[in-house]
């Protein structure tokens, strides 16, 4: 069995346990005191529960999204009259191993819908997964699946490259900080250098675009 908890500071509220009345300071210590234990262990919860989830997430991304499909693998040892289908014709049980509904895809669908990780957007009934917001070209952004509760919503590949493009803007700043440390940038900050580069970039088009002028006012004289 566990030992039991121990509240931070009962020490001094056995001292005070005898005492009739308490002043507003010492009461408000108290709570103080203790509601920081309580938001600590909350946090620590927290986490732990996070760390559960992450590796359970991985283990079922690879069984169903990862692992590929392979059609020697599948057994169908149960009778015709014992087979039981789902709303989309599959067989359900442990033999009932369905392809991607996608086309050209053959790896294994994901537990309760007929599409892999890589094309589960495609399941309109899906809630759990979302695409990637990073911009990857004129218009067009990453769209690979990641869990909705992902933030910011990146793929890891490109929540990487966002955090580096952050830390050479914030150096820019004059902050120094590293890839490597946790980034928590005030919000004035991260806003000024990204207005100093939209103006930068506009003013070298300016410049550009009047340079155009002189060459075409030269030619015409």
């Amino acid at each position: 069995m566990a030992d039991p908890l121990k509240i931070d500071g009962s020490d001094e509220d056995a001292i005070l346990s005898r005492s009739e009345l308490l002043s507003r300071e010492e009461v408000l210590r108290r709570r103080l005191r203790r509601l920081k234990q309580l938001a600590k262990l909350y946090r620590t919860q927290y986490w732990a529960l996070m760390e559960d989830l992450k590796n359970k997430h991985k283990e079922y991304y690879w069984k169903y999204g990862k692992s590929p499909f392979k059609k020697d693998e599948i057994k169908d040892t149960d009778s015709g009259a014992n087979q039981q289908t789902d709303e989309d014709g599959g067989k359900l049980g442990s033999s009932s191993v369905k392809e991607c509904a996608s086309a050209n895809c053959k790896r294994k669908a994901m537990a309760l819908t007929r599409f892999c990780h890589l094309h589960i957007l495609a399941d309109p009934k899906q809630v759990l997964y979302r695409g990637c917001n990073y911009p990857v070209k004129s218009g067009q952004i990453c769209g690979m699946p990641i869990l909705r509760s992902s933030n910011p919503p990146q793929c890891p590949t490109h929540s990487q490259l966002a955090e580096r493009y952050l830390v050479r803007a914030l150096k820019r700043a004059g902050l120094n900080v590293s890839s490597s440390s946790r980034l928590a940038p005030k919000l004035h900050v991260v806003i000024a250098q990204y207005v100093h580069q939209i103006q930068a970039k506009r003013r070298a088009a300016q410049r550009a675009n009047e340079m155009k002028i002189e060459v075409k006012e030269q030619k015409t004289s």
